[in-house]
């Protein structure tokens, strides 16, 4: 470029020269000279839109860069809404669950949960064969202890009761609120003289229980019945043979448990 420079600037200086005008050449060396001009100004204008296209061209890139970051940037956040809102659902379902199977004050089996667990704990007896034994509990003089004390009191005793029974029991047993102070134990692969060894052990266990009311410590005591399914009954038929046991063992004077008919 530096040559060039110096040659054109050599041929303007010769056109220059008035003396050079007559030679013949002169006409031609002066178009070719302006045709040089009209071209480097052809050849300035090109480079100039090629740099203005290719600015253009940069700042519509960093333009759709910075676009596809922001979008990117709100992809993320809305994913992130989007599992914290699945999990909220996924919690929400679980509690839904819980609180359709689960007594809220005890965390025991309903007796909604019990009764699907006893109808499935039958076909399995029928098809299978293997025994299976109920006990139906009453917390005995609970209305005394709730005039007495309070239901505050009645509630803890409850709990109380609830978590020494989970302790008790084995890890295939299913203890659940029947309702107010009944409680309905499902022990599975168990025969009613195996149910009768575990309510005695659990009888043992809840005579020691103690609830703190005021300066009194209370103490509780149960009533139960035990009754083992039978294939030709149904689920529903061995409960209530339980709980005529039950009923037996409260007209027997109570703290104790009648095996079913």
């Amino acid at each position: 470029m530096a040559d060039d420079s110096d040659l054109l600037g050599h041929v303007e200086a010769l056109l220059a020269i008035d003396e050079y005008r007559d030679h013949p050449l002169y006409p031609v060396l002066e178009q070719l000279y302006r045709h040089h001009q009209g071209q480097q100004k052809r050849l300035e204008r090109l480079l100039s839109i090629a740099d203005g296209y290719q600015q253009f061209s940069r700042d519509e890139m960093l333009e759709t860069q910075q676009q596809y970051a922001r979008q990117l940037q709100r992809e993320r956040k809305l994913s992130r809404i989007s599992d914290r809102y699945q999990e909220l659902m996924r919690d929400n379902n679980r509690e839904l669950h819980t609180a359709s199977t689960h007594d809220p004050l005890t965390g025991l089996a309903n007796r909604r949960m019990l009764a699907d667990r006893l109808k499935l704990a039958g076909q399995r007896s029928r098809r299978e064969g293997l025994a299976f034994s109920v006990a139906m509990l009453d917390v005995d003089h609970f209305k005394h202890i709730n005039d007495r004390h309070g239901h505050e009191v009645g509630d803890r005793i409850l709990v109380e009761m609830a978590s020494l029974m989970g302790q008790t029991l084995r890890a295939g047993d299913l203890c659940g609120r029947w309702g107010g102070e009944e409680f309905l134990l499902l022990l599975n692969d168990c025969t009613l003289d195996q149910a009768q060894a575990l309510v005695e052990r659990l009888f043992s266990r809840l005579r020691q229980l103690r609830v703190t009311a005021g300066d009194t410590q209370v103490t509780v005591t149960v009533s139960a019945g035990i009754a083992q399914f039978r294939p030709t009954e149904n689920e529903q038929d061995t409960v209530n043979r339980a709980d005529r046991a039950l009923l037996a063992a409260k007209r027997g004077g109570r703290d104790r448990y009648r095996l079913a008919e």
